[in-house]
């Protein structure tokens, strides 16, 4: 069941919403391409950086188990800003951090806050918008990507070069600040979901919708399709810069190229799921992304422009097939258990992202040249469970489609 909002309340919802998502999204995207910087910085191998990548997604993974517990017993508007706020500290933390060990314990705190808001924000669009069109709310939160590797990146990334590799962590900080008082003002009370009945035993929404089969199935089909992204997203400015040859000055043109093609590419994807079905197009497009997986671990020496190519091509597809396949997994969930699932959702994809990102860092390793070796096996991993992803989308039931 979805609350009716008026079409401006709506989109004022949306907009908060994917700003709010904008500062989460860049404060764990920023990680990669300050990839090369942070090993130059601390002295530290794939091995290390990864772990550095991974401690925010475990992080969020335990945050999520937590949250299954509670997030469905509170007001959703005041739960989303209160972490919100506590990210904000915990990413500052992450700029005063004195060195390699306390960085990596201030990424795992804001894993904690950044784990609950992630799974807060696609439960409010399931809690808000109807299933009609879901898909086109999806892509609306999926341009909070595409805008953090147009600007949010790009940015980041000038700053660090200028002022050092604190700088970003500063900035997001600020800007979450802003985007609190933004949600303070815009972002409607959603109750609806709070029951006047006896307290249950606090993982008892956790079991109930862990024993739902379908949950399970969505839950699966959600860890396979971050594990198939990132085996490979971590290393790629690495790999980029090591391997390919691209300067480390033209790094933010990458992002920004990408991402400009994924906010045109975003809302067509989200308008094409809504009418011609959403396992249908999510199947295509998952189909399409194993090509780039391949390319991209597999290329040698390339000029820029090449390079451009292969990388706009990965975002599209790799971020364009999690728009309808997030609202097939956010409409799999049973309403009054929506918070929890997505709580339970959050944690597995967070699960995913530190186990792919610490596999890949094993698989991977620096030659004598410093060079990245063991990239294309990671790229076979990726496709193999992009391909199980595919197969598993059917068998996924969605409530609401009347909604």
């Amino acid at each position: 069941m979805s609350v009716a909002l008026p079409p401006r309340t709506e989109r004022f919802f949306l907009l908060t919403l994917a700003g709010i998502q904008f500062g989460h999204v860049l404060d764990f995207m920023i990680m990669m391409p300050l990839g090369p910087i942070l090993m130059a910085a601390f002295g530290i191998g794939t091995h290390e950086f990864g772990l550095l990548v991974a401690s925010y997604s475990f992080s969020a993974a335990i945050s999520g188990v937590l949250a299954a517990t509670f997030v469905d017993r509170f007001e959703r508007k005041r739960l989303l800003l209160t972490a919100f706020g506590l990210f904000a500290l915990a990413t500052l933390a992450c700029g005063l951090a004195p060195g390699y060990s306390t960085l990596l314990v201030a990424r795992g705190l804001a894993g904690v806050f950044g784990g609950i808001m992630g799974a807060l924000v696609q439960t409010m669009i399931g809690d808000a918008i109807p299933f009609s069109h879901r898909a086109r709310a999806s892509g609306i939160i999926s341009g909070a990507f595409s805008i953090s590797t147009i600007a949010g990146v790009p940015l980041a990334l000038w700053l660090a070069n200028l002022l050092g590799w604190r700088a970003p962590f500063m900035l997001i900080a600020a800007f979450s600040v802003l985007f609190l008082a933004v949600g303070l003002r815009f972002l409607p009370e959603l109750r609806h979901h709070l029951s006047g009945g006896e307290p249950r035993h606090l993982l008892a929404d956790a079991f109930a919708t862990l024993a739902d089969a379908n949950h399970r199935r969505a839950l699966l089909f959600s860890a396979l399709i971050i594990f198939s992204g990132f085996t490979v997203i971590p290393y790629i400015t690495v790999y980029a810069v090591n391997n390919v040859g691209i300067a480390q000055h033209d790094i933010p043109l990458v992002y920004l190229v990408g991402g400009a093609a994924t906010l045109l590419s975003a809302r067509r994807i989200g308008h094409w799921a809504d009418r011609c079905g959403k396992v249908e197009v999510y199947r295509r497009l998952a189909l399409l992304a194993t090509l780039p997986l391949l390319v991209i671990t597999h290329v040698g020496a390339l000029p820029l422009w090449a390079w451009l190519i292969c990388t706009t091509a990965f975002f599209v597809l790799l971020s364009g097939r999690m728009i309808p396949a997030m609202a097939v997994i956010t409409s799999a969930a049973e309403p009054r258990l929506r918070g929890t699932f997505m709580s339970l959702n959050g944690t597995v994809q967070s699960l995913a992202m530190g186990l792919a990102t610490t596999l890949a860092g094993f698989l991977t390793g620096l030659d004598a040249d410093g060079r990245i070796v063991g990239y294309p096996l990671v790229g076979y991993v990726a496709v193999a469970a992009n391909l199980l992803a595919i197969a598993f989308a059917g068998r996924i039931a969605m409530h609401g489609r009347h909604a």
